[in-house]
């Protein structure tokens, strides 16, 4: 059989496994670009979601026009689901991994929160800080608006300073003025500090 022979329609081999196989990695690539700008639509990058939609949709079409014209192909409806399925979970970890946006995070500190406040101040974050009454005794509801990325870090601090402290982190859609750790921008942070300055 001949490299042509193989990818031509009338192939068996082209049929049921390459054009399967094709479908899948469709489906994976514009399912992984959809699921990151659903996320990047809700963090407020207004500028990038238009853009990997129009990709999204044209890959979307290639893959759908395959599947029409072979109605009678179980592995192409199959190909078509896991690619999607894949897609998913690729375009997540992806967004885990570039950890773009802002978050927000509340500290209820019963003790050490003074210390607490000290060691996070001491590495850039900024803070805000309440007196506020707990259950059994009176408490520091500490906040920080911060990059997503710091995230790791910050919440390191809290483990060692205080590892029994209560906290909840959150993202935030926008935020105005507020005080941010410095950091060298690089592509990342410039397409976040860019949404943030779009709101």
């Amino acid at each position: 059989m001949t490299l042509l022979n193989i990818f031509t329609s009338s192939s068996d081999l082209f049929t049921w496994v390459i054009l399967p196989l094709l479908i899948f990695l469709s489906r994976i690539c514009d399912q992984t670009i959809g699921t990151l700008r659903l996320i990047f639509v809700s963090k407020g990058f207004k500028f990038l979601a238009p853009v990997l939609g129009f990709f999204e949709v044209i890959i979307w079409l290639l893959a759908v026009s395959q599947i029409m014209k072979h109605l009678d192909n179980l592995l192409c409806y199959i190909a078509y689901g896991g690619g999607f399925a894949m897609g998913n979970y690729i375009g997540m970890y992806i967004e885990e991994k570039m950890s773009l946006g802002i978050v927000i995070i509340r500290i209820i500190a019963k003790e050490k929160s003074q210390e607490l406040t000290e060691k996070l101040r001491e590495n850039g974050y900024g803070l805000t800080v309440l007196n506020a009454e707990g259950i059994k005794s009176d408490v520091k509801v500490i906040f920080s608006i911060f990059d997503r990325k710091d995230t790791r870090s910050v919440v390191k601090i809290i483990k060692e300073v205080s590892p029994h402290t209560f906290y909840s982190i959150e993202d935030v859609k926008s935020v105005n003025e507020g005080f941010f750790r410095k950091r060298n921008h690089g592509l990342l942070d410039a397409i976040t500090l860019s949404a943030k300055k779009s709101k």
